[in-house]
């Protein structure tokens, strides 16, 4: 029987399982696979809180077709849950249940594909995307630049910045199911609404094309240097957070909406909201994701208590408390 932390690129074709109470064993077999698969995979450093529990089974899969022969032999029988940089979620510190699908290298490129349109690996980063964009003479994606995270998340999210959303620019994408089904599917189709999409629970982005227009490189970098900036100066970057907290309700800021209910600076454990950016909580170096999700709540209820608004999470909340 496996141990916390043990990790596995292949065996005779026996399902490995876990020696650790409460987690769900992975029934695959491992034959044929070349990913790697790590038992009560510890999930903190993962994310920019550096909070959180393991996940039971941390599977990297070494390519498109190893991730699919992966889930397959799954069947949709045991939760998946796709993890990017991991800026934008608390994970809770009782971990992550089933298993977490971190995309490497293999699905991180970027490739011009047509007609001012990019392909993108659901791993690439918003950066990366905006960069090569750029240097391809291509505009409308400079927003990328300002949202932390990587294709595959702000697919899902409809992820937006600077007055331009996913929505705006995506022509579709490709995406595994939980029990391998392979599909495309458009813009139209995933019926984007504000931080919010149709994708199936499960559902894994593995690569999306976007369409801009013609544009000077220069005024794309000019344009990406000036959102660099802007988010520079006012969001706690340097510090160990996870993006916007809270979405922004229809006709408010959220950000103004904590500020006004007395919440700048307010503490829980080792969780501040910030002091530069009120629609950010941070991790004072202390904090457990319990922290900083009590926190968030403790926000919520002083945010409804002074304006009657009840914010909604734009954080990503998973795993058992």
């Amino acid at each position: 029987m496996n141990q916390p932390g043990d990790s596995y690129h292949f065996d005779d074709g026996s399902a490995p399982t876990c020696a650790v109470e409460g987690a769900v064993s992975a029934p695959v077999p491992l034959e044929g696979i070349r990913g790697k698969l790590t038992c009560k995979a510890p999930l903190a450093s993962y994310t920019w809180f550096k909070t959180g529990g393991p996940a039971d089974w941390l599977f990297e899969p070494a390519d498109l077709e190893d991730l699919k022969m992966f889930l397959e032999r799954l069947g949709g029988e045991v939760p998946v849950m796709a993890l990017g940089l991991g800026s934008n979620m608390i994970v809770r510190d009782g971990g992550v249940p089933g298993v977490v699908v971190r995309l490497g290298k293999a699905f991180a490129g970027v490739q011009h594909s047509g007609d001012m349109e990019l392909t993108c690996g659901g791993g690439a980063s918003g950066i990366l995307v905006a960069s090569t964009a750029r240097d391809l003479g291509i505009a409308g994606l400079e927003f990328l630049r300002g949202i932390p995270g990587t294709v595959g998340g702000f697919v899902r999210m409809n992820g937006g910045a600077y007055g331009r959303e996913v929505a705006d620019v995506l022509v579709d994408c490709a995406v595994i199911l939980p029990d391998g089904a392979f599909v495309t599917l458009t813009a139209a189709e995933l019926d984007y609404g504000y931080r919010h999409s149709a994708l199936p629970d499960g559902a894994i982005v593995v690569s999306a094309r976007f369409k801009g227009r013609p544009g000077d490189p220069a005024e794309i970098g000019a344009e990406m240097e000036r959102i660099a900036a802007a988010r520079e100066a006012s969001q706690p970057l340097r510090t160990k957070t996870g993006g916007s907290t809270f979405k922004n309700p229809e006709g408010h800021k959220a950000w103004e909406l904590v500020d006004r209910a007395g919440c700048r600076g307010l503490t829980l454990g080792g969780a501040q909201v910030s002091e530069k950016h009120t629609n950010f909580l941070i991790n004072t170096g202390t904090a457990t994701s319990a922290d900083i999700e009590g926190l968030g709540e403790l926000v919520r209820d002083k945010v409804y208590a002074a304006t009657g608004v009840s914010l909604e999470w734009e954080i990503q909340r998973v795993g058992r408390p």
